[in-house]
C-alpha cells in the first residue's frame, strides 16, 4: 500500500510540475493573428520602394507587392525602406508524351531573393528566398500553349509576391 501512495504522490508531482513549466515557457509567448497588422506595420509597408524590373515576371510579382503593400494607394512618395528584388524563372515539363517528345503538363517554378534595406543608412534588415509554383497544361494549339504559360507566371508571381509581403511584414512587425 505504501509504494501506491508514493507512486500517486510523485506522478501528481510529476504532472504539477510539468505543467508550471509549460506555464512559464507559454508566458513569454505573444499570440497575435497571423495575418493581423497594426497601424505601425501597415505604415512601414506603406514606406517600401522595390526595385525596377527587368523582366515581366518580375513586373508582374513588383506591382502585385506594391498593390498588397500600399493597399492601393501606389508607390511612396518618400520612402523608408528599399528592397531589392531578383527572380528567377524554370518552366518544367512534367508529363512528356513518348511517341511526341511533347509536353502535357508542367510545372512554372518562381524564385525570388531579396534584400529589406533602411533607406537613410543603406543597412540590410532582412534577406530572405522563396519560391511559388504554378502547375500548367498545355495544349496542341500554339497560342494557348503560349496563354496557358502566362497564365501560370501571373499566378506564380502572385503567390510569390503574397509570400514576400507576409515575410515584410513579420519583419517589420517586430
Amino acid at each position: 500500500m505504501s509504494l501506491f501512495d508514493n507512486t500517486t504522490i510523485f506522478r501528481r508531482q510529476f504532472f504539477a510540475a510539468g505543467g508550471l513549466c509549460l506555464l512559464l515557457l507559454s508566458g513569454g509567448c505573444q499570440v497575435k493573428p497571423l495575418y493581423a497588422t497594426d497601424s505601425q506595420t501597415d505604415a512601414a509597408l506603406k514606406s517600401i520602394e522595390f526595385s525596377e524590373a527587368t523582366t515581366r515576371i518580375e513586373l508582374e510579382v513588383r506591382n502585385q507587392l506594391i498593390f498588397l503593400t500600399s493597399g492601393g494607394a501606389g508607390e511612396p512618395a518618400n520612402p523608408e525602406y528599399d528592397v531589392e528584388l531578383t527572380i528567377a524563372t524554370r518552366n518544367i515539363g512534367v508529363l512528356l508524351e513518348t511517341s511526341t517528345d511533347t509536353p502535357r503538363a508542367g510545372r512554372m517554378v518562381l524564385k525570388a531573393d531579396f534584400t529589406l534595406k533602411k533607406r537613410s543608412t543603406g543597412e540590410v534588415l532582412k534577406t530572405g528566398r522563396r519560391s511559388s509554383v504554378a502547375l500548367v497544361d498545355f495544349s496542341e494549339q500554339e497560342f494557348a500553349k503560349i496563354r496557358a504559360t502566362r497564365d501560370a507566371e501571373n499566378r506564380a508571381a502572385r503567390e510569390l509576391a503574397e509570400l514576400i509581403r507576409a515575410d515584410l511584414a513579420s519583419w517589420l512587425g517586430r
